[in-house]
């Protein structure tokens, strides 16, 4: 069973975010971008609270823990999300995604230069630009039309702070003796303050009542920010940073599969192989590496 806890808790990770940029355009029809940050961690915070209180652990409580959470809430939820809200503002979600897909190959260059990854064999390396390669053949971004440039940059430097985000926890956060719930709920308490410092900077007013956007914002805060973070610190415990940041691949695949079983959207033969391409790649990125 242990050796399908990392392929299970990918999975489950691809389905809790594979749905989250539709549901942010979704929910940027009511809410301005920051208030959409805001609502979604201070949703999946309560979620979080909620459960270490029913499992009745403790938040932690030494200073030096609090400030890494800090910083892996800036990179990791405030800064991302914005940008990503941001973004998707002047870019189609497919944009998106596939700029978002840029995670792990950032993590492999950032964790390359800081000595966090000591090496990495010639088949992960090809895997992790394979899975690149099936993201883009899936959201084929060539088809979006003219695509507005601060809108893609929003997104890739969202993908940048994701990239480092991994590593900071991998290094941090994860080797302590702390539940992955008790990290993921300190982590987005410290995403909250960081994160309502930014409403000021909003231009949009008071949200009005809309039923599609408020799901869409309920959604994004519980399951693909609470529960989702979860499943995340577990993850990067399990596979590492590079290895736990290969998620955003099969994230793709996710969108497509619920959006042919629920919305009964049909399926490009050009994203068939790019989902043959993303399972290869990222089945070739996970074989043993010395990586941490």
């Amino acid at each position: 069973m242990s050796s399908l806890r990392g392929p299970l808790l990918i999975a489950g990770l691809a389905l809790a975010w594979g749905s989250n940029f539709l549901w942010i355009k979704v929910a940027l029809e009511a809410f301005g971008p920051m208030q959409l940050t805001v609502a979604r961690i201070v949703l999946g915070a309560l979620f979080l609270l909620v459960v270490i209180a029913v499992r009745r652990e403790r938040l932690p409580r030494d200073l030096a823990t609090w400030r890494h959470l800090f910083v892996a809430a800036l990179v990791g939820n405030t800064a991302p999300y914005t940008l990503y809200a941001l973004g998707e503002i002047r870019v189609d979600s497919g944009i998106a995604g596939s700029l978002n897909a840029t995670t792990p190959l950032w993590t492999l260059a950032l964790g390359l230069a800081a000595r966090q990854i000591s090496r990495l064999t010639v088949p992960q390396f090809g895997g992790l630009l394979l899975g690149f390669g099936g993201c883009l053949l899936v959201f084929t971004p060539w088809d979006a039309g003219a695509v507005d440039p601060l809108g893609a940059l929003c997104c890739l430097c969202a993908g940048l702070s994701y990239g480092i985000s991994y590593l900071y926890m991998s290094r941090f956060l994860t080797p302590r003796q702390l539940s992955p719930t008790v990290l993921s709920a300190g982590q987005l308490l410290a995403a909250c303050v960081l994160s309502a410092a930014t409403l000021p900077l909003d231009p949009a007013g008071t949200p009005e009542w809309s039923t599609g956007p408020w799901l869409a914002m309920i959604v994004l805060g519980v399951v693909g920010s609470g529960f989702a973070y979860v499943l995340n610190y577990a993850l990067i415990r399990t596979e590492g940073a590079v290895g736990a940041s290969v998620v955003t691949y099969l994230i793709p695949i996710a969108s497509l599969g619920l959006g042919f079983l629920v919305l009964g959207e049909s399926v490009p033969l050009l994203a068939i192989a790019g989902v043959a391409a993303i399972l290869v790649g990222v089945a070739a990125s996970r074989r043993s590496a010395p990586i941490s």
